[in-house]
């Protein structure tokens, strides 16, 4: 086998690291940026009849552009845009790569980010370039430009707000990196029922910016829903390379159901930007934390003793996710998660404890 491995496998693939999902079983599970509501008793029921009623025998049909119909309608699309949809963000950052595939095409990004970025330009063999953000975190509107000047990537992704950091970027600083830019940028919204601002009003003045969002972060990570707006000519030459079928009748329906009660799915991140603010006062009190300011439903923080601190909290019965290894930026950091008051209450006095 392992010989097989070695003449069958890339060679850059057997040096690589599976991406890591922890173990949550029996523990507060806040390491993974999920909505920590579920649906009403009620609407529990009505999903699970709508989903019972479907044809699972059949390949996804003309349901899924109802979809589409329906997310663009949510999300505000500009005239003259188009929708694609992804099993996630993931496959649609996947799927960018692949189109892109261009000789010479590179991919940048900044550092501290989304770890997708960087694996879907090594896994279709592009070059990945990360630039660094400042110590708090901010983009390096010198550096960035320096790099767009040198490389001249093919996609630049800029996330708002951004993942781990949980920060929205200066806008006159991203503007001035569209601007710069030679290829594509992709504007990764993932966060945004939690964020304070949109790029959507902006995304329709530049031809080569796409806007990506995800419904994980609305609240169905489970379903796996991911979609992609941009100038239609574009969205349709990326789309050549999507799988058919790749939105399954369970994900499209549940997703629809779920834009049909958005009324709820908004109280939800209502509940979850009002905990924030919670943690943040808490962690503010807290003299060996120091907390950066988020726009997202996460918090990153620094304490003495990352390791330390996850080890602790987890033994209590609390998970968060230790990025500290992630980045030199993030030396001893840790990610919370935003969950419920009870969950935060716990998180909170967990990290407290294992200081």
């Amino acid at each position: 086998m392992t010989d097989l491995i070695a003449r069958r496998i890339r060679q850059d693939v057997q040096s690589m690291h599976a991406y890591a999902i922890q173990d949550s079983r029996g523990l507060i599970k806040l390491d993974a940026m999920e909505n920590p509501h579920t649906l009403p008793p009620e609407l529990r029921r009505q999903l699970g009849e709508r989903l019972a009623e479907l044809a699972l025998n059949r390949y996804p049909g003309d349901r899924v552009n109802d979809l589409r119909r329906a997310l663009a309608a949510h999300a505000g699309m500009p005239d003259g845009f188009d929708i694609m949809l992804g099993n996630g963000s993931d496959e649609l950052i996947s799927l960018l790569a692949m189109a892109c595939d261009v000789p010479g095409a590179s991919i940048l990004a900044p550092l501290p980010g989304f770890v997708m970025y960087g694996m879907s330009a090594q896994l279709q063999g592009l070059k990945f370039i990360g630039v660094d953000l400042t110590p708090d975190f901010e983009l390096d509107e010198r550096a960035m430009l320096a790099a767009i000047e040198q490389h001249r990537p093919s996609v630049v992704y800029l996330a708002y707000p951004n993942n781990p950091t949980a920060n929205l970027w200066d806008d006159a600083v991203i503007e001035r990196i569209v601007t710069a830019a030679p290829g594509l940028v992709v504007i990764d919204e993932a966060y945004q029922p939690f964020a304070g601002r949109s790029y959507i009003d902006r995304v329709a003045k530049h031809p080569h910016v796409l806007l990506m969002r995800t419904m994980s972060k609305f609240g169905l990570a489970g379903v796996r829903i991911g979609y992609m707006m941009g100038p239609r000519q574009l969205i349709a030459e990326v789309d050549k390379v999507r799988p058919p079928y790749n939105i399954s009748v369970l994900n499209c329906e549940a997703a629809l159901f779920a834009l049909a009660h958005q009324d709820e799915f908004a109280r939800q991140a209502e509940d979850i930007r009002r905990q924030r603010q919670v943690i943040q006062a808490v962690l503010a009190a807290m003299p060996q934390v120091k907390a950066w300011p988020s726009d997202a439903n996460m918090i990153l923080v620094r304490v003495p003793d990352a390791a330390k601190a996850f080890d602790g909290m987890k033994s209590r019965g609390v998970l968060v996710k230790n990025v500290s290894k992630m980045h030199p930026l993030l030396a001893n950091c840790l990610r919370l998660t935003v969950g419920t008051a009870g969950e935060n209450e716990r998180m909170l006095a967990a990290l407290q404890a294992s200081l």
